[in-house]
């Protein structure tokens, strides 16, 4: 298999009438998909996008799946970009990109307005023309010689530069994912997706791509709803959803307001979670209304594919205890170095979470500098090259020798499902001419984000103006002025100073 679109087409085959893509207005077939698919990718086909990115500024929508897969036709690959996030990151994603073709909807043509990007920018309507016999010759070409090293999609994670770095992943990435993902969790052409995840976050990848493959249907849950449980829950009943692959903090927003006590879904029978540590309270809850589910810890970084390991809940937990992220997925090596690049295999002994094997990334588009330093030779073998990634993060092995996540190497978080850089958001507050030095660092704890700034302004300011250049989520939750930066001898703020002012007083 060279590539995801023989997913799609074996699927259309097989199940030509079957609901393969819904949301809240509208829904395709298998069939509808390929045919709408290729009348995309025959348009796109004569713009020469061949292995190169093409944008798509579009909220998540089976006319979405339509363009991306129209995208994979012509030889591209994706990038799926927030219409809400500041013009200034924006910007900086399109910089990196330099596409030839972007794909913007009528709705979002102001926003569109204010980016500086010359690529030329096509609707989804001017995209679903009739297949020509060129544009059909185009897209057979384009079959030939596909290989599965291509690049299928790209997403762009927090950068401590100040600048998003753009993770690029392969058809072969997936295609090696997805064979036992589906398999080790039973996903069949009978189950029903609920798809949570925005599609430029990588957890989406395992709704999009284990629907195609098993002829599974993926309905694709408004995002409003995550607002309202217990509409969420109806939604979930209604359309008879059997599997979640959330991340966590979705599934603890029906937790807090306790939103199972009104309802518990029936067809539910698998709820997967990533993107950072489930709380145990929370999980629980889940397994107490769902005794007879299954529940999976998944584990790692976007540069890997989704995820390199998993853990199928066996025993109970209780508030407190570290869930284990398991065990590896077939053909993925994942093991622990310590400071001295020595392998790690006692328990109760940290080291930086390393991974091997197919699904690795291929890089980051257009950074050769960031891709050098986490794409490395493994340390561990002089014999021949194997690339690893460096997670950067810290893992240990627990008294029953399970892999367990520990802590964050760097100043690289997990909040609120997304990977960040704080040196992106420091970036983001140099900017602000009232503030003269800043410092953050994440409250693990309490899950919260805290900033340390000199200068004259308040938080309000603060948040009003950092809107403009990074998300929402980056924007933290703590700020606390403070009239001179600790510096350590060597010059450099003194991190750990200022956790111990913060522990001490908290915000």
């Amino acid at each position: 298999m060279k590539s995801i679109i023989e997913y799609l087409e074996h699927s259309s085959e097989q199940y030509p009438d079957k609901t393969a893509f819904a949301d809240e207005k509208s829904s395709c077939t298998f069939s509808q998909l390929k045919c709408d698919a290729r009348k995309i990718g025959g348009v796109l086909s004569s713009m020469d996008v061949y292995g190169k990115p093409v944008p798509v500024m579009m909220e998540k929508s089976v006319l979405t799946i339509k363009v991306m897969m129209g995208i994979v036709y012509a030889g591209g690959f994706y990038v799926i970009l927030d219409s809400s996030q500041p013009a200034v990151r924006l910007n900086q994603i399109l910089d990196t990109l330099s596409p030839e073709v972007m794909i913007v909807p009528r709705e979002n043509k102001i926003t569109a307005e204010g980016l500086s990007c010359q690529a030329v920018r096509l609707s989804p309507e001017e995209l679903l023309q009739p297949l020509t016999t060129e544009a059909e010759k185009n897209l057979d070409r384009i079959a030939g010689q596909r290989l599965d090293i291509d690049p299928l999609y790209g997403i762009f994670t927090s950068g401590s530069t100040g600048t998003p770095k753009g993770v690029v992943i392969s058809h072969r990435s997936v295609i090696d994912f997805m064979g036992p993902f589906t398999e080790i969790f039973g996903i069949t052409r009978d189950d029903v997706l609920g798809n949570q995840a925005p599609w430029d976050f990588d957890v989406s990848v395992k709704d999009i791509y284990a629907g195609l493959k098993t002829g599974a249907e993926v309905q694709i849950i408004p995002r409003k709803l995550f607002s309202f449980p217990a509409m969420l829950l109806d939604f979930l009943e209604e359309r008879k959803v059997t599997s979640l692959t959330w991340a966590v903090s979705a599934l603890c927003i029906v937790s807090v307001l306790n939103g199972l006590d009104y309802k518990v879904p029936g067809s539910l029978k698998r709820i997967m979670f990533s993107g950072e540590t489930m709380p145990v309270r929370h999980l629980n809850y889940w397994r107490e209304h769902l005794p007879d589910a299954m529940f999976v810890n998944l584990y790692g970084p976007t540069e890997i594919t989704c995820n390199c390991t998993y853990y199928i809940l066996d025993r109970e937990f209780q508030a407190g205890d570290v869930l284990p992220i398991g065990v590896p997925f077939p053909n993925e090596r994942v093991f622990l170095l310590d400071e001295n690049d020595q392998l790690v295999t006692e328990q109760n002994r940290q080291g930086e979470i390393c991974v091997s094997g197919t699904a690795l990334a291929l890089g980051y588009f257009n950074n050769e500098e960031q891709t050098k330093k986490s794409f490395v030779q493994n340390p561990l073998n002089h014999r021949y090259m194997e690339t690893i990634y460096r997670t950067g993060d810290i893992g240990i092995y627990n008294s029953r020798n399970e892999l367990c996540f520990a802590s964050r190497k760097d100043f690289q978080i997990k909040h609120m499902g997304h990977r960040i850089e704080l040196g992106e958001i420091e970036a983001a507050l140099e900017k602000i001419s009232e503030i003269q030095r800043s410092c953050c660092f994440f409250d693990e704890k309490r899950n919260k984000i805290v900033c340390f700034y000199q200068g004259k302004t308040d938080k309000k300011q603060i948040c009003r103006e950092l809107a403009n250049y990074v998300p929402d989520y980056m924007i933290p939750n703590v700020f606390r002025s403070i009239d001179t930066m600790p510096v350590t001898k060597n010059g450099k703020i003194d991190r750990n100073r200022l956790k111990e002012i913060y522990s001490t007083k908290k915000c």
